[in-house]
């Protein structure tokens, strides 16, 4: 069955329209986003759970149950982090890359929401070091949402403050794992940790952390906007809704 375009989330991934904000808005981004976020931080994640979004990152782990497992009040000095993946290295993917090139503010805006619902203070952008393109255009569009006011203080007229860093990474293929990443971050040498700790107890500088893939963090504002029910109507029983792939090599 093929998708219809009025329930394709991604409506720029061939870069026929500019990724700037003017044009995002045109698709409806940051469409009211004020009114996602005053449902409230357990409204948001009740509402992935039951959309039965996983990871798009290969392992599927479901996304709401994910952010659920964050602290709702953080100690004294440990702030939540949400660390988003894009150190994207498997041979032949290249979904994220097109999502940053020609959709970065679905990102940008998937990552104030979902910092919100899980009550981080910031997100950090993780992007491959061969992404030089992609990682200018992603600054660009962080700086045109700070401009805005739809991030930083008071993101988006909410009344909550949140931060967006773009990290780039060196190369290395290590580093697309959870742990080496936040490493990576810290400016350590990329290795895993050992776990426990999970990060979702000590992750990034020791503080609370999920780490996300790009398209699972991207779907988000789409998936509130037009519901769980919507989102859970594609897909089959163990694996909801659109997911997008990449094709490689000689293909007919």
């Amino acid at each position: 069955m093929m998708l219809a375009d009025k329930d394709r989330i991604f409506t720029n991934l061939y870069g026929y329209q500019p990724w700037n904000l003017d044009a995002a808005r045109k698709r409806g981004d940051w469409d009211n986003t004020k009114a996602l976020m005053a449902r409230g931080q357990d409204a948001i994640i009740d509402e992935m759970k039951a959309s039965g979004l996983r990871g798009r990152g290969g392992a599927g782990f479901p996304t709401g149950m994910k952010w659920s497992f964050m602290p709702k009040e953080p100690k004294p000095g440990k702030p939540s982090f949400l660390v988003i993946n894009a150190d994207e290295s498997e041979p032949g993917s290249c979904k994220d890359r097109e999502i940053i090139r020609h959709d970065p503010h679905k990102l940008i805006e998937g990552a104030l929401i979902a910092g919100y619902a899980m009550r981080a203070r910031a997100a950090y952008i993780y992007i491959r070091g061969e992404y030089i393109r992609e990682a200018e255009t992603l600054f660009a569009a962080v700086r045109e949402a700070y401009d805005a006011g739809l991030i930083g203080k008071n993101a988006s007229g909410s009344g909550y403050d949140f931060d967006v860093f773009v990290h780039r990474g060196a190369g290395a293929y290590i580093c697309g794992e959870e742990t080496a990443m936040l490493e990576s971050i810290e400016g350590k040498k990329g290795q895993p940790r050992l776990k426990p700790p999970f990060p979702a107890g000590a992750g990034l500088y020791g503080c609370p952390t999920t780490v996300n893939n790009v398209e699972s963090i991207a779907v988000a504002p789409t998936i509130l906007r037009r519901g769980a029910s919507w989102f859970s109507s594609f897909g089959n029983e163990n694996n909801r809704g659109t997911k997008l792939f990449q094709i490689s090599g000689h293909v007919n």
